[in-house]
C-alpha cells in the first residue's frame, strides 16, 4: 500500500492482483524481481562427472550449478557417461524430461565419436541397418543409426535411444573401440559451441523446445561441425502476439515485451 511494490511501473496496492513472474515488470522499491516457476538448463558436460543428481564420494553434473536449481527439483533429463562430454539438458521439468528420455519418443542424438581406427563401407552399413548387440552387458537390438564417418578414425553417429553404453556398444559390435565421445545434438538443439566443459546457460522455452523439433525424424547431417545453438532456427517465419513469440516448428516462448522479429532472425537473436 506504501507504493514500494510497481507493476510495469504502476504502483500495486491491491494484494490480490494477479501477476506473471516471467513477463510483468515487478519491482521492489525499484529493484527488479524476477521468477521461473520451471528452468531448462544446457550443460556442457566435462568428463569424469557423474551425471546424477548427487553422489556421497564423486562431483557430480548438478554439484556444476548453483543449489537453487537442484532445490526447484530440476534433473538431467538422460545421462551421458562419465568419460563422455557434450550436450546434457538439466530441467525441473519432468514431463519434458520424460519425453527426452522414452524411446517411444524417438528423439535424435547426435555425438562425434573418435575411434582407434576406420569404419567400413560395411561396417557403416551393420550400423545404418540396426545392429544386435550382444555382449557382457547384456543383449538387444540396436535401432538404425546413421553415420557420417570424418576422417579416418572418427565420425557424427545419430541415435534414437539411450542404452546403457550404446554407441560404444555399436562400435564394439563392429569390431571397433570409441575413444573418446562427446554429445552435440539433442533433439533439433545444438550444443551451443560458446560453452566450456563445465559451463552452462539457461534456455528459453522455445530453446527447450527444439529438443522435440525432430522427433521421430530421420533427418541428415547438416554442417554438423559448424553448427551452435544460433543458427538452429533460421530463415523461418516468425510471429509475435503480446508476450509470445511464435515459431511453426519450435513452438511459442514468452517475452519480456512484445517485439519487432526479422523474418531472418534466429530464434537465439531475439533471446
Amino acid at each position: 500500500r506504501a507504493g514500494r511494490v510497481t507493476v510495469d511501473g504502476r504502483a500495486a496496492k491491491d494484494a490480490g492482483m494477479q501477476v506473471c513472474g516471467e513477463t510483468d515488470d515487478i519491482r521492489l522499491d525499484g529493484r527488479a524481481l524476477y521468477y521461473k516457476a520451471v528452468r531448462h538448463v544446457m550443460l556442457n558436460k566435462p568428463s569424469g562427472v557423474l551425471t546424477a543428481a548427487r553422489d556421497k564420494k564423486q562431483k557430480t553434473v548438478m554439484d556444476l550449478l548453483p543449489p537453487m536449481y537442484a532445490a526447484m527439483g530440476a534433473m538431467p533429463a538422460g545421462r551421458l557417461d562419465k568419460d563422455t562430454e557434450g550436450l546434457l539438458v538439466i530441467t525441473s521439468d519432468g514431463q519434458l524430461a520424460h519425453r527426452i528420455i522414452s524411446p517411444k519418443h524417438e528423439v535424435g542424438k547426435v555425438y562425434y565419436a573418435r575411434l582407434d581406427g576406420e569404419l567400413t563401407d560395411e561396417d557403416v552399413a551393420a550400423l545404418e541397418a540396426g545392429i544386435h548387440i550382444r555382449d557382457a552387458d547384456g543383449e538387444f537390438d540396436a535401432r538404425p543409426a546413421q553415420i557420417d564417418r570424418d576422417g579416418g578414425d572418427a565420425a557424427y553417429i545419430r541415435v534414437t535411444e539411450g542404452k546403457y553404453h550404446q554407441v560404444k556398444r555399436m562400435i564394439a559390435a563392429v569390431g571397433g573401440t570409441v575413444t573418446a565421445l562427446k554429445r552435440l545434438r539433442l533433439g533439433g538443439l545444438w550444443l551451443d559451441k560458446t560453452l566450456a566443459p563445465g559451463e552452462f546457460r539457461e534456455l528459453t522455452g522455445g530453446l527447450a523446445a527444439l529438443v522435440l523439433q525432430h522427433v521421430g525424424r530421420q533427418d541428415k547431417f547438416v554442417a554438423v561441425g559448424d553448427v551452435g545453438v544460433d543458427e538452429v532456427v533460421q530463415q523461418r517465419p516468425f510471429q509475435t502476439c503480446a508476450h509470445v513469440l511464435i515459431h511453426p516448428e519450435a513452438g511459442t516462448r514468452q517475452l519480456d515485451a512484445p517485439v519487432v522479429v526479422d523474418q531472418t532472425q534466429t530464434l537465439a537473436q531475439v533471446n
